[in-house]
């Protein structure tokens, strides 16, 4: 029975900006232009390290019985079933855990140790997530979520990219039996 491993992780974006350093002229602050609303999108990454497959949603929001059913989705879209096995290494955020979480057949969580979002794979997607939207005002949350679902469209067929990013030297290799 094949088995695979992915990681997941959710990003919360909003429409207070996301900001980075850029060039200026000598003497010169760089503007950037910020409105700080506090409404949110939420993406929520499923990735496989090894071959760099993705998979992400948008929500405009986190909670344990929407999380069942984004694994539910997941299990689904990746095929993990009785006769397909996937492990997914996720953080120990209280809307990921036991109890009154189902998790679909096929699919088993392993948790990440607490305080550890170095060991997440799926944490170094992030900044390929922002790029479009970096130093940008973001008018509303449908403009935000356009660009950002349009973003996550175009990284789905990067798999190089997002392999070299996200396979650590410890990350286990998929097994598919001879």
């Amino acid at each position: 029975m094949p088995v695979e491993v992915f990681a997941t992780d959710e990003h919360r974006l909003g429409l207070k900006p996301i900001l980075r350093s850029v060039w200026a002229p000598v003497g010169e602050r760089p503007i950037a232009l910020g409105h700080h609303r506090f409404k949110w999108l939420y993406v929520t990454a499923f990735v496989g390290p090894s071959t760099g497959e993705t998979v992400w949603y948008l929500s405009n929001g986190v909670s344990k019985p929407f999380f069942e059913k984004l694994l539910h989705a997941f299990a689904q879209e990746v095929g993990a079933g009785p006769a397909k096995r996937v492990v997914l290494l996720l953080d120990n955020a209280g809307f990921h855990t036991r109890p009154n979480l189902t998790v679909p057949d096929g699919l088993r969580l392993v948790y990440l140790p607490p305080y550890s979002p170095e060991l997440q794979p799926a944490e170094t997607l992030w900044t390929l997530v922002d790029e479009p939207i970096v130093n940008r005002l973001m008018p509303s949350l449908d403009d935000l979520h356009d660009i950002v679902d349009a973003r996550c469209r175009w990284l789905t067929g990067q798999r190089e990219a997002i392999r070299t990013r996200t396979t650590f030297a410890w990350w286990p290799k998929n097994y598919a039996p001879s």
